[in-house]
């Protein structure tokens, strides 16, 4: 069971997920977009212990740094109960994600599907700036819910986007369609 967090942000955003320790990070990645809410249309890296680990690409700025290929990195290779690690997907807004593996459960079969238990708050929308800036919004919107930063937010990110709002249904949803299609496999 991981938690995964939001960093920077008050309230919270988070989401308590069930994976299976048999995933690997390019997996993990894509269960993450999946129970956050985000598009995947950024580059991303999991850094555990002060080692990176990502899908090796060009485009990424760091691209000459030694990076572990996510792609071959079980999860149960790398944590264990109270361990702590950060998800960080794109690099310009840098939506830093803190993630603690709260219970490890030994399992006869592995996970079809990884499974949303709890969260609160919904997904910043991409590209909104990053945490300070999606933050000044929040705050904005608590203070002064009419002003012209407000409206102009909600008419950018759409006038049905609710902040405190988190739909686990939906994100589970999200998750079975993406264990029946495949996505995120090698």
């Amino acid at each position: 069971m991981l938690r995964i967090e939001l960093a920077y942000l008050t309230p919270a955003i988070w989401r308590r997920v069930r994976v299976d320790d048999s995933v690997l990070l390019a997996e993990l990645h894509h269960v993450i977009q999946a129970a956050f809410g985000w598009t995947d249309a950024h580059l991303h890296e999991f850094r555990v212990a002060d080692r990176v680990y990502a899908t090796p690409d060009v485009e990424d700025p760091f691209f000459e740094r030694e990076v572990i290929d996510e792609r071959l990195v079980a999860l149960r290779t790398l944590l264990k109960r109270g361990t702590r690690f950060e998800y960080l997907y794109d690099f310009g807004d840098d939506w830093l994600h803190r993630i603690e593996v709260e219970r490890t459960v030994a399992r006869a079969e592995p996970l079809e599907v990884a499974y949303v238990e709890a969260g609160e708050r919904a997904c910043p929308p991409e590209d909104c700036g990053g945490p300070s800036a999606y933050q000044r919004w929040l705050d904005t919107l608590a203070s002064d819910p009419e002003s012209r930063e407000v409206t102009e937010f909600l008419t950018w990110a759409g006038a049905d986007f609710d902040a405190a709002r988190f739909d686990r249904f939906a994100a589970n949803a999200a998750l079975v369609r993406m264990a029946c299609n495949g996505w995120g496999k090698g």
